[in-house]
This record gives C-alpha cells, structure tokens and sequence, in this order.
C-alpha cells in the first residue's frame, strides 16, 4: 500500500518558492528535533552539480547530509513539465516507480517533506497529474503561493482542486520573496536571458505592493484554509540557521507540528489502543 508519513509542499505555480520554503521548513522542524527529511521525487532544467538544482538548495537549506542524487530520485534536462522532460529522454514515469525510488530515502527518516514539481495540475506521469501523485502517497498538502496581486485567484483554484481530489490541506504559505519591490518574481542565474517568469516581469515593480497586506485574510475567509504566515525575502543561498529562524519568526508552525504528532503517534499493534479513525 502507498502512503508516505510527512507533508506534501506543492505550489499555486511554477516559481513560488516551493523549494526554500520546504528548505526553511525542514530546518525549522529539525532544529526542534524532529528527524524529518527532504524529498523532490523528480525535478527538471538544472543538472545536479550547477548549484541551481532544487535537489542542491534542499539539502542545502535543510541541513540533511543526503547527496542530491538521492534527494531528487530522477532529474531530467529540460526545463519542462515531468511528463514531458521523462519522455524527451526515453523515460516512462510512473507514479509506482517514483515511490519505490524514495524509499530508501525516506525510511531514513520519521517524515519526510516532498516537495512537488510545479502546480497541483502539472503532468507528473502519461496518465497521471501531481494532485493524483498526492493522493497516491496519502499525503496532507502545504500549499506556497505568491503573497502579491493575483494570489487569491490562484489558491483558491489550487485549494479547490486538491479538495476534489480528498486531499487535506494544512494551510498555506504565502512567499514575499516573489513580490517584492523592484523583484521580478524568482530570478536565474545572472547573465542568462529568458528565465523569470513573464507574468512576474510584467508585474515588476519598485513600488510595494497594496495586495499583500490584505490577501491572507480573503484567503482564509473563502478558501477556508489557514494562512501559516508570510515568508519574507531572503538572500541567495541562504543556510539551515538563518532559514529556521526565518521559519520560527515568520510562520505559525502550530498545524504542521499537530499533524506530525499524530501521523508520528505508535500503532494500535504497539500501543494497544484501539485504532484511531481519522476523517
């Protein structure tokens, strides 16, 4: 049977900040004890080794001692869709494939953190979108999306989605590393052309943004989901320390350190409870 103990990360898009938020995250719990770990089943656009990967900043940003290559169970060139970047190198993914690969990953660890390619909708497999991958590992849902204009149509989309699918979600984080003033969403590296997001180009600013103050508050009030905080702008390559203190100033870490709890909690079989029904 699938299941994974931990959460799912996904985001309201392509360059949310999935990735350093799941990096800051993961530090945060760890430096409370927790023995969680970091998993991106399948990434694509950067080689392992660049520095660029998502795979790299994880284990970067968390301060797990895993080699990228086991961090990212399959990383592929180019910079496309999973389903699509596999294909372009004679690669059929299937969602069975991808959990037999984390396993030895993830049974290092208590729970894990997974983080998603994209958005929820995004073509994980030939037959299979990344909300089914979800559903497939058992997973509660952490969602990231932009803080700035536009975001509450996005999460409620991404919220309404994954609820069709039976999935929970925790909450949501919403990331000002990709609003901020005269910040064109999430940068590349410098010198190349053509790699931030055109919507984020065009929304550029040096002026803050009036939307961000108010967007939690909609948020929570027609997706009912919680807003866990904003995650403000932080410097390039940032480390597990600044990142957990980031985490413990900015967010309220109260639902994910309640569910950990509980998915951590003994068996029946061991305790000699009897089992607990979860809705």
């Amino acid at each position: 049977m699938s299941g994974i103990r931990g959460i799912f990360v996904t985001g309201t898009d392509t360059g949310t900040g999935k990735t350093v938020v799941t990096a800051a995250l993961a530090a945060a719990l760890r430096s409370e004890g927790w023995n969680v770990g970091v998993w991106k089943p399948v990434q694509s656009g950067e080689p392992i080794g660049s520095g660029l990967s998502d795979a790299e900043k994880l284990a970067a940003g968390s301060g797990i001692s895993d080699p990228p290559e086991e961090v990212a169970s399959f990383t592929f060139r180019a910079p496309l869709a999973p389903s699509l970047a596999a294909k372009a190198e004679g690669v059929r993914l299937t969602m069975d494939m991808l959990y037999e690969a984390g396993q030895p990953l993830c049974s290092r660890y208590d729970a894990m953190l997974v983080e998603g390619a994209g958005g929820a909708a995004v073509p994980l497999t030939e037959d299979a979108l990344l909300a089914e991958w979800i559903a497939f590992l058992r997973m509660p849902v952490l969602i990231v999306a932009r803080a700035g204009l536009g975001t509450v149509n996005h999460t409620l989309l991404t919220v309404s989605f994954l609820r069709q699918r039976g999935i929970d979600i925790l909450g949501v984080v919403l990331n000002e590393g990709t609003c901020a003033p005269g910040v064109a969403g999430v940068a590349g590296p410098p010198g190349v052309p053509g790699v931030q997001d055109a919507a984020d180009v065009q929304n550029a600013s040096d002026e803050p943004d009036p939307s961000v103050a108010g967007n939690a508050a909609l948020i929570e009030t027609f997706g009912g989901v919680k807003v866990l905080g904003r995650f403000p702008p932080i410097g390039d390559g940032p480390g597990p320390r600044l990142l957990a203190e980031t985490v413990h100033t900015a967010l309220d870490l109260a639902p994910v350190r309640s569910f950990l709890s509980k998915c951590l909690e003994p068996s029946p079989e061991l305790s000699g409870k009897a089992p607990e029904v979860r809705i």
